[in-house]
């Protein structure tokens, strides 16, 4: 694996400025990030965060911004059209702070996941795909545990009938596994359709699904990364600390050495 594709989530650093956050992160032994949309990291409100400002707060720390996860596209399930075109407005202020920051990728919602609603939102996100397409960034909606993102099946319903290669899954086999789906067989079903990747390790337990340092749980890394490669998969790999046993501070350091492992893939 080309470790530049390497990358880290700020989610368990949300709380902290962001400043503080590209510390722990550049200290980890990161060189990419990915935002998550929230105040004090991400606004797409110029008047709560200055991209110029966001951008070289990035670079002071060796930080290049990788992926934003904005959210956007919950409101293209809305029967409103007024609404679904403010929510087209918001996404494609996305795009161009995307584009401007040098992210690749921007997570989006699948509208409300409700797979009932998809033939009334693909039309909207057809629309934001096409004005993505013009920035060279790429739209992913993350795999949870809903109608939608959290089944294969319908998570490649809604990036055929949007039908744009700018448009399609954040793919996220910890969640799957959390969720009790089968993580190789949703990567099957999703071949062609992965816009971006996030890595965190589970095992199973008596207890259920539980969340361990990366490396020490069931999910096989390895085989993911030359699978997406054979598939022709072209983006990052988001290593995503959620634990609450160890502070990040130390926790990424540690995901950061064990992510090493795959250099040879």
């Amino acid at each position: 694996m080309d470790m530049s594709r390497l990358s880290t989530c700020s989610f368990p650093l949300r709380n902290r400025p962001v400043e503080e956050a590209f510390r722990v992160i550049a200290d980890a032994g990161f060189n990419k990030v990915d935002l998550v949309g929230a105040m004090p990291h991400l606004s797409l409100d110029p008047a709560e965060c200055d991209p110029a400002e966001l951008k070289a707060k990035a670079e002071s720390f060796g930080l290049r911004i990788a992926n934003l996860g904005t959210y956007v596209g919950k409101s293209f399930a809305s029967e409103d059209k007024e609404e679904s075109e403010r929510e087209l407005a918001q996404t494609r202020r996305a795009i161009d702070l995307a584009h401007f920051l040098g992210a690749r990728s921007i997570r989006v919602m699948p509208g409300d996941n409700n797979p009932a609603h998809i033939d009334r939102m693909a039309p909207w996100f057809q629309r934001a795909a096409e004005y993505t397409a013009e920035k060279r960034v790429y739209l992913g909606f993350e795999n949870h545990g809903q109608p939608i993102s959290g089944n294969p099946a319908n998570c490649r319903r809604l990036a055929e009938k949007v039908g744009s290669p700018h448009f399609g899954v954040l793919y996220d086999p910890g969640n799957l596994f959390g969720a009790g789906v089968d993580y190789r067989a949703a990567l099957e079903t999703m071949d062609g359709l992965i816009a971006h990747a996030h890595f965190k390790d589970f095992r199973q337990t008596a207890a259920g699904p539980e969340k361990t340092m990366l490396g020490e749980g069931e999910i096989d890394f390895p085989w993911i990364i030359r699978r997406l490669d054979k598939m022709g998969y072209g983006g990052d790999f988001a290593v995503e600390y959620e634990l609450k046993t160890e502070s990040p501070d130390t926790g990424m350091k540690k995901w950061f050495a064990a992510a090493q492992k795959w250099r040879d893939l």
